[in-house]
């Protein structure tokens, strides 16, 4: 069936000496992957490998069959043009890491417009946005939202938040936990939105272990999750 949607690439991995296969969320059917063949050999066409960055936001021409197997991509443009995410180096950092994020946490080849919402608006923020020391924070926070796991917060009163159960606690556990400084920041970041991260007053080393944590976070609640290996890029640009 042959459709017309927009989508946010996620990944492309050369294939052969010319081709790429680019993994992309779909606001028509969720998580797709496509075989271009040959593109990385030619500059005609209506497919351009430059178009297949990490979170580049396109209108996509597409065969999909829905069998679980590489689709076919007819055209793609870019419908949103960032104008700073790909050429300031922080935010090509963080465009890196949540995009590898993005990819390692959604398994399902099924629609969900509400995410796609999400992750369009909150990319378009950034790149809009100076102050994004702590977007990567409140960005995997609330895709948490989308994914089924976000914090339950009718304890917040409580001295731990537990990583394992996803909810705040007075006791510790053997669990992971958040306490002290790390709480308190954590907290911080429930119920706000991109606007107001400017607000959150921490040191890097705080927003460094917070950061960890929500890693953890994702690992604990999502089976087969991997580490993202640009964390380590992240990490030395803002440092």
């Amino acid at each position: 069936m042959q459709v017309t949607t927009k989508a946010i690439v996620l990944s492309a991995l050369k294939y052969g000496d010319s081709s790429l296969i680019v993994r992309a969320f779909t606001a028509s059917d969720g998580l797709k992957s496509y075989m271009l063949k040959g593109v990385l050999a030619t500059k005609k066409g209506k497919l351009k490998a430059a178009y297949f960055q990490p979170f580049t936001q396109l209108e996509l021409v597409a065969v999909h069959r829905n069998k679980g197997t590489l689709e076919q991509l007819r055209e793609a443009k870019v419908y949103y043009h960032y104008q700073s995410v790909y050429s300031d180096m922080a935010k090509n950092a963080m465009t890196l890491f949540l995009s590898e994020m993005v990819g390692n946490s959604i398994q399902e080849e099924e629609r969900n417009q509400d995410l796609f919402n999400f992750l369009e608006a909150a990319l378009q923020w950034m790149d809009t946005h100076d102050d994004i020391a702590n977007f990567h924070i409140l960005f995997l926070l609330e895709l948490t939202k989308y994914l089924g796991f976000y914090p339950d917060t009718t304890a917040m009163g409580s001295a731990c938040f537990d990583l394992t159960e996803g909810a705040f606690i007075d006791a510790p556990t053997l669990n992971p936990l958040l306490a002290g400084d790390d709480l308190k920041h954590f907290k911080t970041f429930l119920g706000i939105n991109f606007d107001a991260i400017g607000s959150v007053g921490m040191s890097k080393t705080s927003r460094h272990a917070l950061l960890k944590a929500m890693i953890l976070y994702f690992e604990l609640h999502l089976q087969g999750f991997r580490k993202p290996k640009s964390l380590t890029i992240l990490n030395e640009v803002f440092s």
